[in-house]
């Protein structure tokens, strides 16, 4: 299997401008919005209609929304809502993975040039790295992954 270029963005905290600078200049060909709500008003330019323009107007990249990589409403509640423990988030999340076969879902060539995209500024304390660690793990590590 050839290694996969993906790259993992996220958009709070970044002016539009920042924002498509780093897509643009990262060689993305379609970013993967793993976000499970991606039509809040609070997302700005991010908002999933306002978003697939954009995307498409400055670099004629292509927008997919994939709410199979992201929590549940429960898993997020949990963390966000009632400030728990990021380690039982973690968990949790690996578990839903797991659960959800995502491995078997998806071809790692779907990734290739792609963006993972959700809302958390840095990877950190994100679901969008713990799904490209995942993926990492059950496809023996071929994919190239860069946290913008």
């Amino acid at each position: 299997m050839n290694e996969t270029r993906v790259t993992t963005i996220g958009f709070t905290k970044s002016t539009a401008e920042r924002f498509f600078e780093r897509i643009l200049s990262a060689g993305v060909k379609t970013v993967v919005d793993v976000r499970l709500h991606n039509t809040s008003q609070l997302a700005g330019f991010a908002k999933a209609e306002d978003l697939s323009f954009f995307l498409r107007k400055i670099g004629n990249i292509n927008y997919i929304h994939k709410p199979i990589l992201a929590p549940t409403d429960d898993i997020l509640k949990s963390f966000k809502k009632e400030k728990g423990d990021w380690k039982i988030y973690e968990e949790s999340f690996m578990n839903l993975m797991n659960d959800r076969k995502i491995e078997n879902r998806f071809d790692p060539d779907f990734f290739n040039e792609s963006c993972l995209l959700c809302s958390e500024d840095t990877a950190h304390y994100c679901h969008r790295r713990l799904v490209v660690e995942y993926l990492n793990d059950k496809w023996g590590h071929n994919l190239q992954v860069r946290h913008l």
